[in-house]
């Protein structure tokens, strides 16, 4: 079976052997306190600051979901009030979510076509601005984030990355808190996720003092100082994450080929119109380099997906409005270009 699901996604196929390693040297049996363990944390986050090139000041934690990052972000880091921009589902269900838990939230929604900007925003100060770089539902992403930066020196930016940390090359220092859950760029199985925190996150949650949640950053902070985590984790997850990271190069590489496949992907679909698909996006400075969404007619979406379940592929449907009238295909690391060949074939 082959799999362009955006997520979970394909694992890289090497993850086999390495489970296998894992049952073998009793990691699924180990106490996660245990000095086997803090070895396993801290070269995993050691190979992460490397691969990824994540500044040495930057902490690193792994966490149950991108989920619980949305909820240790309203709790340690804001104060009064959060301010979400964002033109989907998920940035949507983030500030629904922080909505529950703080005394005020912004929303400001923009269109799929519009490239995000500070200019959206209110000239007010914000006390911590929420960005969903990569827009899993529509295919969208926020190509510069440094404009927010500039225009919010002050500010905590946190950044949902999930559906492109581990393809895409980013520049930390634009944002304050990244996270991502690991079943999609950095091809593991689902269970887990990465939040990176940035020296002035750290001085925001000791100023606002958090302790009374199991997954207050103080208290993640303080036990991956240690190399320990703040909850049983997945400790199985963590192996294999610091096994891939041995294999896999430096994520400027990665991040080359990903953008040369999206851009190959957006000019094959730019052709395949006569063939009753098209981008769902049309706006280049809009579309993710790491899932792209193609739209028809429902009959046609459903027929291509027929067609491709025959062939022993599976396609990501459609979310939210688009459910029916789009497919999404995942344009992650761990896909080999002999699938996509034949996926553009099945389609062509």
């Amino acid at each position: 079976m082959i799999t362009f699901y955006p997520g979970p996604s394909k694992v890289y196929p090497q993850i086999a052997t390495f489970m296998q390693s894992a049952f073998e040297e009793g990691v699924l049996s180990i106490n996660h306190r245990s000095p086997e363990c803090m070895d396993i944390t801290q070269s995993a986050i050691q190979l992460l600051h490397e691969r990824l090139n994540i500044p040495n000041q930057y902490s690193v934690y792994f966490i149950s979901s991108a989920t619980e990052a949305w909820e240790i972000i309203a709790q340690s880091l804001t104060k009064e009030k959060s301010t979400h921009l964002y033109n989907g589902a998920f940035g949507e269900k983030w500030a629904e979510y922080a909505g529950k838990l703080l005394k005020q939230t912004e929303s400001i929604v923009f269109g799929v076509e519009e490239i995000a900007s500070p200019a959206m925003l209110s000239q007010q100060e914000i006390e911590v601005l929420c960005l969903t770089q990569n827009e899993t539902s529509n295919a969208t992403q926020i190509k510069d984030l440094s404009v927010f930066r500039k225009a919010f020196p002050e500010s905590i930016i946190a950044v949902d990355a999930t559906s492109s940390l581990g393809g895409i090359n980013f520049n930390w220092e634009d944002g304050d808190v990244w996270f991502a859950s690991v079943q999609k760029c950095l091809g593991l199985p689902a269970g887990m996720a990465v939040m990176i925190c940035s020296p002035k996150a750290i001085e925001r949650a000791t100023e606002i003092n958090d302790r009374k949640y199991y997954n207050s950053l103080l208290f993640i902070h303080e036990n991956f100082m240690k190399f320990q985590t703040h909850y049983t984790p997945n400790v199985l997850n963590m192996y294999l994450l610091n096994k891939i990271l041995y294999e896999i190069p430096n994520i400027s590489t990665i991040s080359e080929k990903i953008k040369k496949q999206s851009k190959s992907w957006y000019e094959f679909l730019n052709t395949s119109e006569k063939f009753g698909l098209n981008c769902l996006v049309q706006n280049i400075e809009t579309q993710s380099d790491t899932v792209i969404a193609v739209q028809g007619s429902e009959e046609t979406i459903q027929a291509v997906k027929e067609r491709t379940k025959l062939a022993g592929i599976t396609l990501g449907n459609g979310y939210g409005k688009w459910k029916n009238s789009t497919f999404r295909i995942a344009n992650f690391p761990a896909i080999d270009e002999f699938e996509i060949t034949k996926l553009k074939e099945i389609l062509g």
